[in-house]
């Protein structure tokens, strides 16, 4: 099962609009889920719209929150998609066996049964987050929120049962257009989460729109730009510090 986790405060300027983007990656199978840390005033409310409109084209769930709630909300949304892909999943087989029957018209035992199941799938099946992190000039306030939640949401992960795993990527990269810098290759544990701000830089323009094509690339390909990821070198843009592969 596979997520986008966007972090942004809205108002992309450059590039692909974000929400073809989104509904490109449902398309992929890849559901995008958004949450959004904004400010008051015209500039929040369009950002507020901009939220609503990538989740909504990318199958998934968004909620405006304060810096204070980032990290459980975060949790929420990636559990919540979880569990309706699962439901979605389990429907279509349902409709398949049942014709145009539906849940509710099972008899109570039998639909136990089946909310069961929903249950243990979602603690077990295979979860890959990617965590997609706006960090444009506006974010610069929040990003010490956003570090608190994605430590939070990594023991989030761990606490499943099924193999959880998150790559972390941020955006604009060097030259502030730039669509999308991986931070982090697949981890499932804190230990590669734990440098992960040290070397951020705030700046430059919100291309968010590429930057969801760019980790689109990555589900797909593993890869980005057709390079694998060598990690913090000295020679490539990122946030980490002393992460060891």
């Amino acid at each position: 099962m596979k997520q986008i986790l966007l972090i942004t405060d809205g108002c992309s300027n450059v590039g692909a609009s974000p929400v073809m983007a989104a509904a490109h990656a449902l398309q992929e199978g890849i559901t995008v889920n958004v949450a959004g840390v904004i400010d008051y005033g015209t500039i929040g409310e369009l950002g507020s719209l901009e939220i609503t409109e990538i989740a909504k084209a990318g199958g998934g769930v968004s909620h405006i929150v304060g810096t204070r709630q980032l990290a459980q909300t975060m949790q929420m949304m990636t559990r919540k998609t979880v569990v309706q892909t699962i439901q979605q999943a389990v429907n279509k087989e349902l409709k398949t066996i049942l014709g145009d029957g539906s849940l509710e018209e099972l008899p109570p035992q039998q639909r136990s049964q089946v909310v069961q199941v929903v249950d243990e799938l979602t603690e077990t099946t295979p979860l890959q987050v990617a965590l997609l992190i706006d960090a444009s000039a506006s974010m610069k306030p929040k990003l010490a929120a956003v570090e608190d939640a994605i430590r939070d949401l990594m023991l989030s992960l761990q606490a499943r049962e099924g193999r959880s795993e998150l790559a972390v990527f941020h955006f604009p990269g060097r030259n502030s257009t730039e669509d999308a810098v991986m931070d982090t290759d697949w981890i499932q544990d804190l230990g590669g989460v734990r440098n992960l701000f040290q070397r951020i830089q705030m700046k430059g323009a919100t291309p968010t729109g590429p930057a969801i094509l760019k980790v689109i690339d990555f589900f797909r390909y593993g890869t980005l730009d057709g390079q694998t990821w060598r990690g913090n070198d000295g020679e490539g843009e990122g946030m980490l510090g002393d992460y060891v592969v």
